[in-house]
């Protein structure tokens, strides 16, 4: 099969999309909304769970031993701990992200009486008024509070406005696109995901693709605070790809270029041959790939093994600056998750033996343990 031609245009435009809508976890219903009728759009077959996780299906040749490929759809965020008195909100992080990243972002909170619009300030804002301090004083989330950009002074003015304690707070993306093919924002993890597996969707719907098993194109809406896929897989799912963000920062092998495959992340390695099949379908097909062990990461995958899925998975990544912070990516990675993404739901199925739940070892795979060709050769030879 040749590479497949991916619309770059598409997949930015459906990303810049995807990051204006606010999406923190558990607010995550308009941006359930605006995919699900993007799928309808295409034409594509879906099924929304009772939260919003949406299950999209391009149907293969036989319906058992489906594959799924899985992004989220959730970003990071913040909920309101308290009122204080002095008329801001102490705030707790919704997510794994510090205190120091949400120093100074405008931000939206979302009452039940609708969105009112703020700062997250530390605590010592002004240099005029505590001069050296606003540099040495602590970093955390109890030493920021945030700003409403209304008139409320004090508690009872702002429980006034309709604002209360666990009312979601957005952060604002501050997206930018480039024209060497950066893209900065916040919320990349995983809106960039989301849209490379647009991107790959678009390509096999216009292609009119014929694959071997069902795939379902899963968003999750709950990653960022670990359940994530840990209850949308179907009884016929046996293999599962995670697309998320691999950090490119110093002791990593992530790249904002090619794809990035994860090896092996916080809670253990890869499938072994899921993993090797994706870096071969990257070596046949001269797509730049790198492999990447991640120590303080975790994805889908993870919360559907301890879900008790037994799917082998596997995880693809873009190479991301500053993750969880002010991110920075490439478009040339999304691009080549879109083609890997649409090479690996047309590859051919290898372990037939997965569709069974339970069977004897007849078709079971194997990992080789055989000296390496050179692992015996008499240095001396080498000159």
């Amino acid at each position: 099969m040749p590479l497949p031609s991916i619309d770059c245009d598409y997949l930015a435009d459906q990303l810049r999309r995807l990051l204006a809508i606010p999406s923190p976890t558990g607010y995550t219903d308009p941006i359930v909304r605006y995919l699900s009728e993007e799928l309808e759009r295409m034409g594509v077959p879906y099924s929304v769970t009772r939260r919003g996780a949406i299950l999209a299906l391009y149907r293969g040749r036989e319906v058992e031993g489906a594959r799924a490929i899985v992004s989220h759809l959730d970003t990071l965020g913040a909920t309101v701990k308290m009122i204080k008195d002095n008329g801001r909100l102490e705030l707790v992080p919704v997510g794994t992200w510090s205190a120091r990243a949400a120093e100074t972002t405008r931000c939206t909170i979302l009452s039940d009486e609708g969105a009112f619009r703020g700062t997250i300030l530390p605590l010592k804002a002004s240099g005029h008024t505590f001069n050296e301090e606003i540099d040495t004083q602590p970093v955390g989330w109890q030493h920021v509070e945030l700003r409403i950009d209304a008139d409320c002074t004090d508690r009872k003015s702002v429980e006034a406005l309709g604002i209360h304690i666990g009312d979601h707070v957005a952060i604002d993306p501050g997206t930018e696109f480039l024209d060497n093919g950066y893209i900065v924002s916040r919320h990349l993890d995983d809106k960039a995901g989301v849209a490379a597996m647009l991107a790959a969707l678009k390509a096999m719907v216009d292609d009119r693709v014929r694959v071997p098993v069902d795939i379902h194109f899963i968003f999750t809406i709950t990653e960022e605070v670990g359940s994530g896929a840990s209850a949308v897989l179907l009884d016929n799912v046996v293999a599962m790809v995670s697309i998320d963000n691999g950090t490119t920062a110093p002791g990593q092998n992530s790249a904002e270029f090619g794809v990035t495959i994860g090896m092996a992340d916080q809670v253990g390695p890869f499938d072994y041959h899921l993993t090797r099949k994706l870096i071969r379908l990257c070596a046949e097909h001269d797509i730049r790939h790198q492999r990447d062990v991640f120590r303080y990461y975790r994805s889908d995958s993870a919360s559907a093994l301890e879900g008790g899925a037994d799917v082998r998975t596997a995880l693809i990544t873009f190479g991301i600056d500053a993750s969880h912070s002010y991110e920075r990516i490439h478009l040339h990675a999304l691009k080549s998750i879109a083609e890997l993404t649409y090479l690996y739901a047309a590859s051919p199925v290898e372990i037939a033996r997965d569709i069974e739940e339970l069977a004897g070892l007849e078709g079971f795979t194997e990992q080789p343990t055989d000296p390496a060709p050179h692992s015996h050769d008499d240095p001396s030879a080498h000159g």
